[in-house]
């Protein structure tokens, strides 16, 4: 603004002027009305037009300044905004938002481990965003159900068989806690896993997550379309192993919505107490059971899950053969494979250290173990006898770890480094691979992985090549298979077996993440010593 056009400049030139006049006029002692009334009020207007002229230069400075302070915090914001937009390098996917893609190579100190595992808590998994920390879990309450479902009524008798060894160097020492906080990590680390294959599972959730129904069930997409009861708990149980329950992780309305359609189906009281509404037989009977089981394992929910568990594990116990066995229906005599899942589920219990598992079940279970076994140290398998038993087969791999899990067959047990030279016969190589039989391989897995060693290694990580690196294991395999792109990201095609014809694209993506889950999903229950038998056994296959 120039001196020619300011206010204070043109107020001044007036002042002057006026002062003038009225020296004048008192001189020769006249004075008009007007100029009465000039001299009179003329004063306060200077006054007033300074004010205005500094208050309006105040407003000026301080517009001034604001707009250059907002133009600053303008360039700030843009700045870091432009520099967060800006992906980590070794976040990969976008599928579970914020999944550490990294995290085997940012592995916490040991210490982390005491500091955030216990048995009955699940630590927050980095699998994706976590949930708002004002979700009302409350809300999540399966519809239907009583008030209280942890005074349900149902017996059981007293005995979990968690004690002893496997005669050796056996060390029982179980719970759920690999599957969260700084376990998990090291877990993985110690077993094997990598980034990559934490990226596929975090990649497989999210499919599954999409697949869930309005109900909170799942449907399998292959002959077995009709059994909700199964599929709904085959989906659940990756989710368990990665650490997401109901009560916390990325997917907890997931993972809450299916165990309320479960616990829904399964009548704590009445003549078919525990026995799930719609499940076709003890598979699925198995399967539901056993992802109520973990659930609460995992949480230590007795309010939610402990009597549903509870009565649909006595249904199992009822439900057992004379044999020992279990059979497509309750009462019946059956076979290795329908044993495999109920040992499974009953292990779960066990492990809940809640839910009461009788010690006369386990007993009958292990008689008929030894009525399959084939050989001196019963390392195959067959159906519902030993007739057609043989190394490296589904049965066999069945067999293993229910001698794993109910009989104290450690790393150190002749009969299962027998059995586990077999498996290895079918190994994922570096060359061509066979089919992807995920009957055997998820059980397989699990046997080759408990027992440790070079054997492990070659089966997770492939056979050690010339160059000293492995290549071509089980690992690397499914994740090689899983789809990238497309509607199906995230799963896995339905396997040309037993599985991929009844269960289609979703039991095979379940059973191909609870492979990769491996490293954490169980603890191991045994220690691997120094057994001469053993050692034996393993260098005569070599």
């Amino acid at each position: 603004m120039s001196q020619k056009n300011s206010p204070s400049t043109t107020a001044a030139k007036g002042a002057s002027a006026t002062q003038g006049a009225v020296i004048r006029k008192l001189e020769s002692s006249k004075e008009t009305a007007h100029e009465r009334l000039m001299k009179k009020h003329l004063p306060a207007w200077v006054i007033s037009g300074a004010m205005n002229v500094g208050i309006i230069a105040l407003m000026i400075l301080v517009l001034g300044v604001r707009t250059a302070d907002t133009k600053q915090s303008d360039k700030i914001v843009a700045t870091s905004i432009e520099k967060e937009a800006e992906p980590p390098e070794t976040n990969l996917t976008n599928d579970a938002p914020g999944f550490q893609a990294d995290l085997v190579i940012a592995i916490p100190e040991l210490k982390r481990i005491e500091d955030r595992t216990v048995d009955d808590v699940v630590t927050q998994d980095p699998l994706g965003a976590p949930n708002p920390t004002d979700t009302d879990t409350s809300a999540l309450k399966p519809p239907g159900l009583t008030s209280d479902r942890a005074n349900s009524g149902v017996t059981g008798t007293n005995g979990n068989l968690l004690s002893g060894t496997d005669g050796d160097s056996g060390q029982l020492s179980a719970s759920f806690a690999g599957r969260s906080g700084g376990t998990k990590s090291e877990l993985i680390k110690k077993g094997g896993g990598s980034k990559d294959s934490e990226l596929a599972v975090g990649r497989g959730l999210a499919w599954l997550a999409r697949q869930q129904r309005q109900d909170g069930s799942w449907a399998f997409d292959g002959d077995k379309k009709s059994e909700l009861i199964a599929a709904t708990g085959m989906a659940l149980l990756p989710f368990l192993a990665a650490g997401e329950t109901h009560k916390s992780g990325t997917y907890q309305k997931v993972v809450a919505a299916g165990l309320a359609f479960l616990l829904k189906n399964c009548p704590i009281s009445g003549p078919t107490a525990g026995k799930f509404n719609g499940a076709g037989d003890m598979y699925a009977q198995a399967i539901g059971t056993l992802t109520l089981c973990e659930a609460f394992g995992m949480t230590k929910d007795k309010q939610l899950l402990l009597s549903g568990a509870q009565a649909a594990i006595n249904f199992i116990q009822a439900a057992q053969g004379p044999n020992g066995s279990w059979g497509y229906g309750p009462g019946a005599n059956g076979d290795t494979s329908i044993v495999g899942w109920q040992i499974q589920a009953l292990q779960a219990a066990r492990l809940s250290k809640d839910i009461i598992v009788s010690d006369a079940v386990i007993k009958k279970a292990i008689a008929f173990l030894n009525i399959a076994g084939a050989g001196s140290r019963k390392a195959a398998y067959g159906y519902n006898d030993n007739s057609g038993a043989a190394p490296g087969t589904g049965l066999t791999s069945v067999g293993l770890l229910c001698r794993y899990y109910i009989d104290k067959w450690g790393p150190d047990n002749a009969g299962m480094a027998e059995g586990v030279l077999g498996l290895m016969k079918r190994a994922p190589g570096a060359g061509a691979k066979p089919a992807l039989d995920m009957y055997f391989y998820y059980y397989a897995t699990q046997v080759v992985h408990f027992f440790e060693g070079d054997e492990w290694k070659t089966w997770n990580e492939g056979p050690k090549q010339a160059d000293g690196n492995r290549k071509g294991g089980m690992r690397d395999w499914l994740i090689e298979l899983q789809k990238k792109d497309g509607v199906n990201s995230g799963s896995w095609d339905p396997e040309p077996g037993f599985i991929g014809r009844s269960c289609g694209r979703l039991g095979t993506t379940a059973l191909c993440l609870l492979t990769l889950e491996v490293y954490y999903r169980h603890l191991p229950l045994y220690k691997r010593g120094n057994n001469g038998d053993a050692i034996k056994i393993l260098e005569a296959g070599k």
